[in-house]
């Protein structure tokens, strides 16, 4: 075992879902790139979207109609500018996947030589500009992705192995905020490594493990976000949290999303006696944007005493809903559940952050030789809302136009020096790891219920004293004990939930995903919520 081992490349991405794998693909015909995956390569959010990426392939659609409906979904505060850059590179990008092996659905009459893909509509569009692979396109990118990563020379994956902090050179001496490298946890090993690099990548996703129900796997811990902002990066709109309206309501699968496409189908949202409610708070229904969704859920839940609502599709041809959504009938069948014959139970389930690390048009953060792209960063895309499918599509938009910065800049940015190793030689092994999972189940608890879809000026304070009592805790275990992967995550989820309620305590309004009682009215004017970290004061 090599505790000291120190690694070298030009690029390292640190995350392994669309975004990072499609940005190492891009630059790694000019440079030798590092992967690092905390799990598996496969374990990340990419792999269980379901719904599909969104961009302009039908005549009849246009990218001003795409452009005008996500603004109309970020509740007013999209940047115009970036929702604009990336509806107009969206169909390059998707192309540029379909190139390289991505099947997605075509009509069943199109042919190879003009092949037409099969649209489907989701909340907040207004055209049919979804391209999917049935109801598991985040699989079939995934596994495009990674295919055409393991057959490339240029690039090695490090899988089970987190970046644990950047390394400037403010750290090692210097006075730049420039990016050098990172140190990173070996979790196969156990021992912290160092990687230098002429270009860092955060492709980290986002941090809905944060919550207590969350569609999302367990990576998603917000580490690229405190990362970042321990480095001295800008966050913003860390108040927007996503909560999808429907994950399955079921012992056996409790972040088992069922996607936005069942209701662009044609599905209908339900009470406990079988009444619809959709139509009772939006002229749009069942298809309106998901904030509006997940409240009207939460809404009834809470009114009726009910466990859970209900999503039915069972009025449709059994054999249509078996062809379109084969991957939801046949785990729900499993479970024993028809979905042809009876109705879904479902909850809303926090799914997307809308907020990240602040980055421009190339991805790059406030730290010379950093990126963010994909759910990590903020680029304004989604503003107080997420449209549904504009997701994957900001992943490989950003994974280009980093990727073109990058490969601008690579001849002209020299190897760091050799870096300093970490040093453990003051720290022992911890024989209470009880208290990380006791701090761990708190933090996700609270801020579920004060932090949630409805919010209060009483409950965020609470959540945030609760927060700093538990940074204290965990501050003083990270300062005398060996790392662990648990420990890692605990101290980014706690970092990132604090930025999270402090933005929410920001924002004297209801917008999109932040819904407060003491301020239930919009503000004329309104913006995003940028916080900045006292190295940058």
């Amino acid at each position: 075992m090599n505790a000291n081992r120190e690694h070298q490349c030009d690029v390292l991405v640190i995350g392994s879902g669309a975004a990072g794998l499609s940005l190492a693909l891009r630059v790694a015909e000019h440079g030798k790139v590092i992967v690092l995956s905390k799990g598996p390569r496969s374990e990340g959010a990419t792999f269980y979207a379901q719904g599909g990426i969104a961009a302009v392939f039908d005549e009849s659609d246009s990218i001003d109609s795409h452009v005008e409906d996500t603004l109309i979904a970020g509740g007013g505060i999209c940047e115009e500018d970036t929702v604009k850059f990336i509806a107009e590179n969206a169909k390059e990008c998707v192309q540029w996947l379909i190139d390289g092996g991505v099947p997605f659905d075509r009509e069943d009459n199109d042919s190879d030589e003009a092949p037409r893909y099969h649209l489907t509509r989701e909340g907040g569009h207004s055209h049919r500009r979804i391209l999917h692979a049935a109801d598991a396109t985040g699989m079939a990118m995934q596994t495009s992705l990674q295919d055409n990563v393991h057959n490339h020379p240029n690039i090695t994956v490090l899988e089970r192995h987190n970046a644990l902090d950047l390394i400037t050179e403010e750290k090692i001496g210097g006075d730049n905020k420039k990016v050098v490298g990172a140190y990173i946890w070996n979790r196969n090993e156990e021992h912290v490594e160092t990687v230098r690099s002429k270009f860092v990548v955060l492709a980290t996703g986002g941090a809905s493990k944060v919550y207590q129900y969350t569609s999302n796997p367990d990576v998603s811990s917000g580490d690229g976000i405190a990362i970042a902002w321990r480095a001295g990066c800008r966050v913003a709109n860390l108040e927007f949290n996503q909560f999808h309206p429907t994950c399955l309501f079921h012992p056996e699968a409790r972040n088992f999303l069922l996607t936005e496409a069942l209701r662009g189908e044609g599905a209908y949202l339900r009470r406990p006696d079988g009444s619809r409610f959709m139509p009772d708070f939006d002229e749009r229904a069942e298809l309106a944007p998901r904030d509006v969704v997940a409240r009207a859920i939460d809404f009834e839940m809470k009114r009726l005493g009910a466990d859970c609502m209900y999503v039915d599709i069972s009025h449709k041809p059994a054999d249509f809903v078996q062809k379109h959504f084969p991957t939801i009938y046949t785990r729900l069948m499993d479970l024993g559940i028809d979905m042809t014959k009876e109705p879904i139970p479902v909850v809303p389930a926090a799914h997307y952050t809308c907020g990240g690390v602040m980055v421009d048009q190339d991805g790059r953060t406030d730290l010379d030789n950093l990126y963010a792209i994909g759910e990590v960063s903020y680029t304004g895309l989604h503003g107080a809302n997420r449209m549904a499918s504009n997701s994957l599509l900001e992943c490989v938009v950003y994974a280009w136009s980093a990727s073109k910065h990058i490969l601008a800049n690579i001849d002209n940015v020299a190897m760091p020096a050799s870096l300093p190793h970490w040093d453990e030689s003051q720290v022992s092994n911890s024989d209470e790891e009880v208290v990380i999972q006791h701090n761990w189940h708190e933090l996700r608890l609270f801020m579920w219920d004060y932090m949630g879809i409805v919010r209060t000026d009483k409950r965020l304070e609470r959540a945030l004293r609760r927060i700093q009592l538990l940074q204290q805790e965990t501050h003083e275990y990270y300062s005398n004990f060996h790392v662990s992967n648990n420990l890692l995550e605990l101290r980014n989820l706690l970092q990132v939930a604090e930025l999270m309620v402090r933005c929410a305590m920001e924002r004297k309004e209801s917008r999109g995903l932040h819904y407060t009682l003491d301020y239930p009215d919009q503000l004329e004017n309104s913006g995003p919520t940028i916080l900045v970290p006292e190295k940058l004061k």
